[in-house]
């Protein structure tokens, strides 16, 4: 092998040359939907492994026993891996990328899987978190074997569908089944930093009952909709009061609580007997995940007790609150063992984009803590923005810049040839 710097200038190359086959092979992925809710992501799945066969690049087929998905909320999940074996000895590295994403929304002013380009970017959802990381490992790879050839170690693409619900039927289920064993590994992210620590979350289902009665007569009724908003403005205090604790890591401030959804009542002229309250807390890693659970349900548990003592009732007059957790994801902190991948990616980030990234913390939630869960160092890093914002994931018109979809996948191929070497 020549020395590394001619081995990334031919790795440039070598992608530059095939970058306008890597953007048609993520419009291919852009348009294939895998909205989550419904969850139906096989499909996408099977359109993927078709896709990179043409390379030489078989994917196994994962796919989750379907009660168990339906079990979970969801339709249909196959998680894919493809392993590329170079040789005894050296390190396994694994980059996963997630296909399922939210529901398009609304204010769209480009067809959400057109996967159109305008002025440089890739417009549909999922072009940016993270679809645009199934193109930008996929070329990495294949970059890496056409020009580094390497003669040890092994990279395994994960591409799992589950990110949305929390990962445990995505790399959860394949590393709980003993499928993959890495050494070391990257998740899909964006190009300015490399995250090495993030948030956790807590989602929890709020339900309240009362009685429904009719409008005419709301004495003969148990509002459950007024004994919600004494929920939620008891919660949005505790939010409130989030803001005065402050995380050790970069990139991480507070902790934060937002009630995403709502659903209740029956008609206008109707007294609402029943209301759901969605609600999301982010922690920070410091916070305990039981203890802050545990002060959740009494903060919902004291302001149900504050209503029905307002309204002096007791009994079958009382409304009542049951507490369904829908998902617990633990905060990542790093392991010891990422040193040489955040490393390698600042190294070869700063050489490409000119500027050194920062080592960080997020306040998103990410798949990465279930390989760090099990001793896998990791971190999070790929094609994208500075930000979320800029992003527009999660909101009307999400887009990747190109620039940052070709940049990336060249640092990703100059990683792996360096871990590799």
């Amino acid at each position: 092998m020549t020395d590394n710097a001619t081995v990334h200038a031919q790795l440039d190359a070598w992608i530059d040359q095939h970058f306008d086959e890597q953007v048609a092979f993520l419009q291919q992925l852009v348009r294939v939907p895998t909205d989550t809710p419904p969850g139906n992501n096989a499909p996408h799945a099977e359109r993927t492994a078709e896709l990179i066969k043409a390379w030489g690049f078989d994917a196994e087929k994962h796919a989750v026993p379907e009660q168990e998905v339906r079990d979970y909320g969801m339709q249909s999940i196959t998680n894919l891996i493809v392993r590329r074996p170079y040789g005894a000895g050296g390190k396994t590295i694994a980059l996963n990328a997630h296909g399922d994403v939210v529901p398009p929304g609304e204010g769209w002013t480009h067809d959400p899987y057109g996967a159109e380009i305008e002025n440089g970017q890739l417009f549909g959802r999922a072009s940016a978190v993270s679809k645009s990381d199934f193109s930008t490992f996929t070329f990495a790879v294949r970059a890496l074997e056409a020009v580094a050839r390497p003669t040890r170690g092994t990279v395994e693409l994960h591409f799992t569908y589950d990110e949305e619900f929390g990962g445990l039927l995505g790399p959860g289920w394949l590393l709980k089944n003993g499928l993959t064993k890495p050494d070391l590994m990257v998740a899909a992210g964006f190009s300015y930093e490399v995250v090495t620590a993030h948030n956790g979350c807590l989602q929890l289902e709020v339900t309240v009952q009362g009685r429904m009665a009719h409008a005419a007569v709301p004495a003969t009724g148990v509002d459950a909709l007024q004994a919600a908003v004494f929920i939620m403005n008891a919660l949005y205090a505790e939010n409130t009061a989030y803001q005065k604790i402050t995380s050790r890591v970069p990139g991480i401030e507070h902790p934060y609580l937002n009630i995403g959804r709502i659903e209740g009542g029956t008609n206008t002229n109707v007294i609402p007997g029943k209301v759901l309250l969605k609600l999301d807390r982010r922690m920070i890693p410091e916070e305990d995940p039981a203890e802050v659970e545990a002060r959740l349900l009494k903060v919902i548990a004291d302001a149900t007790r504050h209503f029905n003592r307002w309204r002096g009732v007791t009994g079958e007059d009382a409304v009542r609150t049951d507490v369904r957790r829908i998902l617990l994801a633990n905060a990542m902190t790093p392991l010891a063992g990422n040193a040489p991948l955040v490393e390698a990616i600042q190294r070869n980030a700063e050489a490409v984009f000119g500027t050194r990234p920062p080592a960080v913390g997020t306040p998103l939630y990410t798949d990465v803590r279930l390989y760090v869960e099990r001793g896998i160092p990791g971190v999070i890093y790929g094609a994208g923005p500075r930000t979320v914002l800029e992003s527009h994931a999660k909101r009307n018109d999400e887009r990747v810049d190109l620039q940052d979809l070709r940049r990336a996948t060249q640092v990703m191929a100059r990683t792996l040839a360096d871990l590799l070497a």
